[in-house]
């Protein structure tokens, strides 16, 4: 299983959001970079970015700081936050990201979805954030009709390789991650899955690797310290 250490882009810098509420913002850092390098030094080989002001405006406002990253690092790179057009997905995968990830667009815009996975294939992975067991769209403001089974069962039929699963009761709770959720998921589907969420303690960690998941991303726990990053890799291998 891959550890993604996560970095959410806010203005330029580094954040962190309570249950998905922009009202309940921290700032980690005003460089976003320096982050990046730490997670390297610490034997991270994969990242997690997401634009946040992007999940609202569906534009790359923060574009430049991922250029920046993915250029100075090594790092198997992946974004999400807004991805709503085939223009956005070029800027990010002409950057020199390795995927990018369709979330609210996955749920209201089927043939836009498909088109992606046809055009680009493994570098397109879906952002299914989970509330009270149905897909949430627009940054976690709404829930779509559809439930988790349903909607993993279509991103499946559609041809998507991976997915970053998200249990928005439980991001940045600290209070541990959804393990029946995501053993459901890893035991039915033929998808790479990525547990986000509430991925607080090494417990979790060790537990969501030994279900075979493709990988975790771990976020608050790392910037609280709850987390030491190089032992969850450690843990994994």
């Amino acid at each position: 299983m891959f550890i993604y250490p996560a970095i959410d882009l806010f203005e330029k810098k580094a954040v962190r959001l309570y249950k998905g509420d922009y009202a309940q913002m921290t700032v980690y850092s005003e460089n976003p970079i320096e982050i990046a390098y730490d997670f390297a030094a610490q034997g991270a080989t994969h990242l997690h970015l997401v634009d946040l002001e992007g999940a609202k405006s569906g534009e790359t406002p923060n574009l430049s700081v991922v250029k920046n990253i993915v250029e100075d690092t090594d790092l198997f790179t992946e974004v999400g936050g807004g991805i709503r057009s085939m223009a956005v997905i070029d800027a990010y995968l002409s950057s020199g990201v390795d995927r990018v990830i369709l979330g609210t667009a996955a749920v209201t815009d089927e043939a836009f979805l498909r088109e992606a996975v046809k055009t680009y294939g493994e570098h397109i992975a879906v952002g299914a954030d989970f509330k009270d067991g149905y897909a949430a769209i627009k940054g976690w403001t709404e829930k779509s009709a559809l439930t988790v089974d349903a909607f993993v069962s279509k991103m499946q039929d559609i041809g998507v390789k991976t997915m970053i699963c998200t249990d928005i009761s439980r991001d940045g709770a600290m209070i541990g991650t959804n393990r029946d959720l995501y053993r459901h998921l890893s035991e039915t589907y033929t998808i790479d899955f990525i547990a986000s969420g509430g991925v607080s303690t090494i417990d979790d960690v060790r537990a969501l690797s030994e279900m075979r998941l493709h990988g975790a991303i771990i976020g608050k726990a790392y910037y609280t310290g709850a987390i030491n990053l190089k032992e969850a890799i450690e843990v994994t291998k």
